[in-house]
């Protein structure tokens, strides 16, 4: 059970330059890096502050407008997404669309983000990331633009490709035989989690090669 309260809260941590309703779960102070995608496609770096397993609270170059939906994928996180419902200085905050299950998951990774200087816990590790025997591959696009890729790493949840072309963060495409989704950029490629986890690194080797 999470440590985070889901109490009401009777004002917010940082307040807004708009009116604001009181976020339903209480934010924690964090500093999470990450990117996000307004409606019209444009990419920025940000930076989240204050955090709760409904909200946060970014701090960002280009602000949207208020009812705008966001795309973002924060390190620690992963993807999020929802509408912009305020400003901050420097920024904005965001309503999380998400699960419950989601909510719950993200309140776990807060709940050791903010105990884990504290309590001085190790490291959480993401799952183990392998060079692939054969790394060719191919990509295929939603709209059936196709592209050769190499393969730099894998991991049963995704893998890192470098690329000649950079498809937006949130953009769906095929990696081999396998839905994916990218989820973060690097400076020769791009970073996807596949739709489904995969149960074996030796299945999805197999279906890096194209049908």
């Amino acid at each position: 059970m999470s440590h985070l309260q889901t109490t009401e809260q009777k004002e917010p941590l940082l307040a807004s330059s708009s009116t604001q309703e009181a976020p339903r779960f209480q934010r924690v102070k964090v500093s999470i890096l990450g990117r996000y995608m307004l409606s019209d496609r444009r990419e920025f770096p940000c930076q989240i502050i204050e955090m709760s397993p409904g909200d946060a609270i970014f701090i960002a170059p280009a602000s949207g407008i208020e009812g705008e939906k966001i795309i973002a994928y924060l390190d620690e996180i992963g993807r999020i997404e929802g509408p912009i419902v305020g400003s901050v200085d420097g920024g904005f905050i965001v309503n999380f669309s998400a699960t419950p299950n989601r909510r719950e998951k993200i309140a776990s990774q807060l709940t050791w983000l903010a105990n884990k200087d504290l309590l001085d816990l190790p490291e959480e590790r993401n799952y183990e990331r392998v060079v692939p025997d054969n790394r060719h591959s191919a990509i295929i696009l939603d709209d059936g633009r196709k592209y050769s890729c190499k393969v730099v790493d894998i991991s049963i949840s995704g893998a890192a490709i470098e690329l000649e072309v950079r498809p937006s963060i949130g953009t769906k495409l095929t990696l081999g035989r396998m839905s994916a989704e990218v989820v973060r950029h690097f400076e020769n490629g791009i970073g996807v989690q596949f739709m489904t986890p995969q149960e074996m690194l030796s299945v999805i080797q197999q279906n890096l090669r194209l049908a």
